[in-house]
């Protein structure tokens, strides 16, 4: 009998699993970059409102969302086409910032109806922690939602093709 990780370490070489965990992999590089930005200008008050820090954050995760997804995750080369690509990109993550903006404005009718949002110090860092993870939450609801539309956006090839030329490669024979 196989052990379970065996096949998962199949999986994880065909090309819908390198893909699968290429797309991963760059939603947590976005995550981590969002709740970077967001804690910097929410944590320091450099953005007070909790609407504003969590687009701000976002935004800025969305620029090298779309780079590293387009180029590693999909494979794509060259100019963006922005109907068939650009627009469908910044139309999903718009709809997850919108998600996250509506997370991000129950968190601060909670903050401000707890009064936390005064100068007490410790009471900021709870509201920053709250917004923050209200974020990263916001995000993971929409991350499988965001893998099937990508992978449609960015469709290169039939994966049985894929499969097939990675399976001769991996064989050392020429692909049929």
């Amino acid at each position: 009998m196989k052990a379970p990780w065996t096949s998962i370490w199949a999986w994880a070489h065909t090309h819908q699993g390198r893909k699968i965990l290429r797309f991963t992999s760059v939603s947590g590089i976005s995550t981590a970059v969002s709740f970077l930005v967001l804690n910097i200008v929410y944590g320091f008050r450099i953005i007070p409102s909790e609407i504003y820090a969590t687009l701000f954050g976002n935004v800025v995760a969305t620029v090298p969302s779309y780079w590293l997804n387009r180029s590693w995750t999909w494979g794509k080369r060259g100019k963006s086409h922005f109907r068939s690509e650009i627009i469908p990109f910044w139309s999903m993550s718009l709809l997850g910032i919108s998600f996250s903006l509506i997370g991000a404005n129950l968190v601060g009718a909670f903050i401000h109806s707890h009064h936390w949002d005064a100068k007490h110090h410790g009471h900021h860092i709870f509201a920053t922690v709250l917004l923050s993870g209200t974020n990263v939450l916001s995000f993971a609801i929409f991350w499988l939602m965001k893998l099937y539309v990508f992978n449609r956006i960015f469709h290169v090839n039939e994966l049985a093709i894929v499969d097939a030329h990675l399976i001769a490669e991996e064989q050392g024979t020429p692909p049929l």
